[in-house]
C-alpha cells in the first residue's frame, strides 16, 4: 500500500462558502459550553442548533409552551441526526446558525443547518436533522398543519 492510500484526507476547509440558503441566526457560546482543552464540546453543537430553531419559530409566533396535547406541530421527534465537524469553536462568544428545510413532507421533514460565524463566512460544522410530527395522543406521525406549511415555505432550499 502507498503512502498516499494511508493518508488521512484533509479536513474541509472551513472558510469555504456552503450553502446560504435560510436566515441566520445569532447564537452565543458561553465559557461552560467549552470542554476541557477550551473547545466548544461536541455535544453543545445540537444544542445551538435547537436554540437557533426556537428562536426561528417563536419569531415566526410558533411557540412550544410544554403542553403536548396543544403543542401542534411541535410535538414530533428526532428520528435522524448528523453533524460534520469542520474546524474547531475554541472560545466563547457571538456565532450563528444558518437554518432551512432541505425536505417538508407530509409528516416529516428534513432541516439542513451550519453552525458558523456571527457573519455566516466561516463554517464550523453543518448537518441535517429529520423530524417527524406526531399525534400527541398516539405518538403516531400525524400531518404538519397548514399553518406551519406556510410558514417554513420560504426556509425550503431551492433545488437546483
Amino acid at each position: 500500500m502507498t503512502a498516499e492510500a494511508l493518508a488521512v484526507p484533509a479536513p474541509s476547509d472551513p472558510s469555504t462558502p456552503m450553502a446560504a440558503h435560510g436566515p441566520l441566526v445569532p447564537v452565543t457560546v458561553h465559557f461552560d459550553d467549552l470542554d476541557a482543552l477550551g473547545l466548544l464540546h461536541n455535544a453543545r453543537y445540537p444544542v445551538m442548533v435547537e436554540r437557533a430553531w426556537t428562536a426561528l419559530w417563536n419569531e415566526r409566533g410558533l411557540v412550544f409552551a410544554g403542553d403536548w396535547a396543544a403543542a401542534g406541530d411541535f410535538c414530533n421527534a428526532v428520528k435522524e441526526f448528523t453533524i460534520t465537524y469542520d474546524a474547531p469553536v475554541k472560545q466563547p462568544g457571538a456565532y450563528a446558525v444558518r437554518l432551512w428545510l432541505e425536505r417538508l413532507g407530509r409528516t416529516g421533514l428534513t432541516y439542513g443547518f451550519r453552525f458558523c460565524s456571527a457573519d455566516g463566512t466561516v463554517t464550523y460544522a453543518h448537518g441535517t436533522r429529520v423530524l417527524v410530527r406526531l399525534d400527541p395522543a398516539t405518538l403516531r406521525p400525524a400531518p404538519w398543519s397548514d399553518r406551519f406549511r406556510t410558514s417554513g415555505q420560504d426556509l425550503l432550499r431551492p433545488r437546483g
